[in-house]
Order: structure tokens, then sequence, then C-alpha cells
């Protein structure tokens, strides 16, 4: 049973950091989209913008290696429990973030399509919610690394 409960939270925490990457760049991308439709010259400006809701599908893929590790045939369930609730941190922040800084970010693309000088200054706005996904990876990772086979 604890097999099944590990690998569940190990899936979630995949499955989370991916579609939250997916919702955010979908943002992103549309609203890059349009701005470069009327300025491509744009382009080099707005792509960090638009590839910053990428990153939390990442640190849930690295959490899912990490965590797999910890699979073994025939896991207690209090170890199957301590596993989920480890990867637990990074799939919430790591869906969350990616959402709000998909939303962030294209709103940033809007104002670069409308002022390009600005595009160096609003890479902070979206930065500033990606500490919130890092901080989910490095708990993740700690409470991971502190389960004892």
């Amino acid at each position: 049973m604890g097999y099944m409960i590990a690998l569940f939270g190990i899936a979630v925490c995949v499955l989370f950091c991916g579609v939250g990457s997916c919702l955010g760049l979908y943002k992103t991308g549309t609203a890059a989209a349009g701005v470069l439709g009327e300025e491509p010259k744009k382009f080099g400006k707005v792509m960090v913008l638009v590839l910053l809701p990428a990153t939390q599908g990442i640190y849930g893929f690295i959490i899912g290696l990490i965590a797999s590790a910890k699979l073994a045939a025939g896991m207690e369930t209090a170890l199957g429990w301590a596993v989920f609730a480890a990867v637990m941190p990074m799939a919430l922040s790591g869906f969350f973030s990616a959402l709000m800084q998909g939303k962030c970010a294209a709103n940033c693309i809007y104002a670069v399509g409308k002022q390009e000088s600005l595009s160096g200054k609003l890479i902070v706005y979206p930065g500033m919610i990606e500490f919130y996904a890092i901080l989910g990876l490095i708990i993740s990772i700690m409470l991971v690394g502190g389960i004892a086979i």
C-alpha cells in the first residue's frame, strides 16, 4: 500500500507542475503572439517572459526523479505517506506559481508591446513569483532527502 501512495504523490507532483506550466505557457504564448503579430522585431524582448512558467514543469520533473529513488516494493504505508507529503510542497507551489506567473508575464508582454524599453525591468515581477516555486523545490528536496528507506 505504501508503494502506491508514494507513487500517487509523485505522479500528482509531476502532473500538477506540468499542467500549471502548460497553462502558464498558454497565457504567455498567446500574449506574445498578439504582440509579435504587430511587431515581430520584439521577439527577443518577449521570449524570456514567455518561457518563465516552463520552469515549474522542470522542477516537478526533478522532484519526481529524486522521489522515485525512494520507491521500493513492499514499502510500509507510513513511508508511502512520507514520500507523498514530501512532494506536495513542489506540487502545489509549482501548479499555482506557474498559473500566476503566466498571467503576470502575459501582462508584462503586453506592456513590452506598448513600450519596448520596459522589457528588462518587467522581468522582475514574474521573477518574484518564481521565487516561491524555488522555495517549494528546495523544501521538497529537503523532505525527500530526509526520508530513510
